[in-house]
């Protein structure tokens, strides 16, 4: 290296490190991932910014005769990076939802895949001719390269995105864990076929570079494994990483990138296939390696090949062609990985909004997609203006995933699912409670009845728990010791002795607890209540005023049933509910389903005189899903005046027809709002 260009490279690095870090702290205020702002870093320093200003500073900044020895840099980088890719890739994610995961992320991968070599068509014509030789790019390489461009999903990205919104531990966050795991093991084995096909050339030359493959993969299986697997026992002796176990790891990982770059697939193949066969028996150890590793490889070397792929890209150049074509691009690839995903989530069971999820997070490419292309480029399968509107569409998609994350699987589900995750992990029961509030006041049979309901809808669920709860009206002499103390305690202990009375404890274990208190504010107390107790469900009689001006308490995640006066017992012959094709709708439904199951009382459902076209088809669906749970259940052609229960939803004026029947208001539950008719069904549960 001449003694002028020294200075120049390390000149060059001072500025990548530190329009880096700039840029990726930037979009982390933004709620971004960082590497998204590192990306956008490199294409600032090359010619789509930087080349607006007068001087033409990029060619300035990072001149022909040092740019071999950064892209060198780069790709030292790039190997320690996809090494980094292949130890975070493990399959034992997947094993608790093999069959899921399998499905989705072959769905995602094959629609986009198709997409894109049918789009390879279209833009083949304008983009035949690429490379730095300007040599005619075979039709298949070109089809075959697109669409596998189109299929990849960033694995660390999305990891990243995930734990950040502390998703990692939820159901969906696992399931889109598992199906990148699987995604990137399939796109890149598959991407190693396209590579062997582009630069294999003939039949003879492709067959040449698949058998040399296989006998490198045998070797890293056969060999390579199991004297991995050693290291685990020198870590475990020393207690702790030693330069030696470091250095062994860090030549096994040059030389198997240097036998696939040898074989004619590249580099970044033997980097990835060295972390996927590292032990994983000791996770200390991959946690150790991947901690020298990785800070060195995002802070030092990747940054430099941000800007040798951004010195490449030039959105001045794109035009209008170039606009209609991204458009194209990103229909392809977002469509594609969109719709694979969500059709295939739907078809193995998957709730609508889990499966959306799972469909905007298979979008995250990130840094994986540049890799790819910066091959596709190096090959000469991509010109240099195809190559910006792929890194264009690997920006916008991974841009996307943020927001419109937080639109299909917002906060709240999160922080519900993680609660839940939690309480798994500690080893609490879910138990299913229902609060009841027996206001002052009601008599001993009304009670009963109230208990009897908040039983039913307990139904065969278990663990379960009923609380019964009396606020009285707090005294209007303030509680001192000589202003009758004496008489206020007395009203307490009466109020639970009479809930007592009411509290029933079956055979089958199910829980029942007695609250009495005094209250300046019943409504708010009972919310106060059932949030401390985590109610499910919190019965309570319908106050005085009815319709607008009821006064009802908020019970955050507990769905609100309102018993109008004069409930009988229910031991009713029929249940009745309507839909309204709204939360409530579902909550009423899955309500009257426990009431029935207990019961065991055969279910009609009907619809709202003001429900929508679509609300036929949902009872037909609640029917059926009804019917799998044992309950007989009919789609309800008249009302029966008694004595039928009818469950309504919260708003819905109770028909004339209903004359005498006992009436339950529902209002929804946050989970009721946010999931699928199904996904509420799916919560009543099955007669033991």
């Amino acid at each position: 290296m001449a003694k002028d260009v020294l200075p120049f490279v390390f000149l060059d690095i001072a500025i990548v490190i530190v329009v880096a870090r700039l840029m990726g702290r930037l979009f982390v205020r933004l709620r971004q991932p960082a590497v998204v702002g590192e990306i956008l870093g490199g294409i600032v320093l090359g010619p789509s910014l930087l080349g607006l200003l007068p001087g033409n500073l990029p060619q300035v900044l990072f001149p022909a005769d040092v740019r071999p020895h950064l892209t060198v840099i780069a790709q030292l980088g790039l190997v320690l990076f996809m090494f980094i890719i292949g130890i975070e890739v493990d399959l034992r994610l997947i094993q608790s939802r093999r069959r899921i995961a399998t499905t989705v992320s072959l769905s995602s991968i094959a629609l986009p895949f198709g997409l894109g070599a049918a789009l390879a068509f279209v833009l083949y014509p304008a983009h035949s001719v690429a490379g730095p030789d300007a040599h005619t790019v075979p039709p298949l390489a070109f089809a075959l390269f697109l669409g596998a461009a189109m299929s990849i999903t960033a694995f660390p990205v999305l990891a990243r995105i995930l734990t950040e919104r502390r998703m990692h531990r939820t159901p969906v966050g696992v399931l889109a864990l598992a199906c990148a795991a699987i995604d990137d093991v399939v796109a890149w084995s598959l991407l190693a076929v396209v590579v062997a096909v582009a630069v294999g050339g003939t039949l003879a030359g492709f067959g040449t570079i698949l058998l040399l493959t296989a006998v490198y993969a045998l070797v890293m299986l056969v060999v390579a494994r199991p004297l991995l697997a050693r290291l685990t026992v020198r870590y475990r002796a020393a207690g702790r990483l030693t330069p030696d176990v470091l250095g062994a790891v860090l030549a096994g990982l040059l030389l198997s990138a240097c036998a696939t770059e040898a074989i004619g697939i590249h580099a970044i193949f033997g980097a990835f296939v060295f972390g996927a066969v590292m032990p994983r028996a000791e996770p200390a150890l991959t946690r150790a390696v991947l901690q020298r590793l990785e800070q060195v490889s995002t802070l030092l070397l990747l940054p430099v090949f941000f800007v040798i792929a951004g010195l490449q890209v030039d959105v001045r150049g794109v035009g209008a062609t170039g606009v209609v074509e991204l458009l194209l691009i990103l229909v392809a690839a977002i469509g594609g990985k969109f719709l694979g995903a969500l059709a295939a989530a739907r078809l193995s069971q998957v709730p609508h909004r889990q499966a959306a999820a799972l469909g905007v997070l298979m979008n995250t490419r990130g840094l994986t997609e540049i890799v790819i292309l910066q091959v596709g480029l190096q090959l000469g399968v991509l010109d240099t203006r195809l190559f910006t509107l792929m890194v264009l569409m690997a920006i916008i998609t991974t841009v996307m995933t943020e927001p419109l994350l937080r639109w299909v699987y917002p906060e709240r589900i999160v922080a519900r699912d993680i609660a839940e995750a939690e309480r798994a992990e500690l080893g609490e029961a879910d138990s299913f409670g229902v609060l009841v509030s027996v206001p002052a006041g009601t008599d001993d049979g009304a009670g009963r009845r109230l208990t009897q309901l908040a039983s039913a809808l307990v139904g065969p669920e278990r663990p379960a728990r009923i609380v019964l709860a009396r606020l009285l009206p707090t005294p209007r002499v303030p509680l001192e010791l000589a202003s009758g103390l004496g008489s206020d305690l007395l009203t307490i202990t009466n109020a639970g002795e009479e809930l007592r009375g009411l509290a029933t404890a079956s055979d089958d274990g199910l829980r029942s607890r007695v609250v009495a208190r005094f209250s300046a504010s019943p409504v708010s107390d009972v919310a106060a209540l059932a949030r401390d107790v985590r109610a499910d469900v919190v019965v309570l009689p319908e106050p005085p005023e009815t319709g607008e001006g009821a006064d009802l308490p908020d019970v955050g995640e507990a769905a609100l049933v309102v018993v109008r006066p004069g409930l009988a017992a229910p031991a009713s012959t029929a249940v009745h509910v309507l839909l309204d094709g709204t939360g409530a709708g579902r909550a009423a439904a899955r309500l009257a389903g426990r009431l029935a199951l207990h019961l065991g009382a055969p279910i009609a459902v009907g619809v709202t005189d003001d429900a929508d076209r679509r609300s036929g088809r949902r009872a037909t669906a609640t029917v059926q899903a009804l019917r799998k749970l044992g309950v007989a259940a009919t789609e309800l052609t008249e009302l029966d005046a008694e004595p039928a229960l009818l469950v309504l939803p919260e708003g819905v004026a109770v028909p004339q027809a209903a004359g005498s029947t006992t009436v339950v208001r529902v209002r929804p539950a946050p989970s009721d709002e946010d999931d699928d008719l199904q996904q509420v069904l799916a919560r009543i549960p099955a007669q033991r």
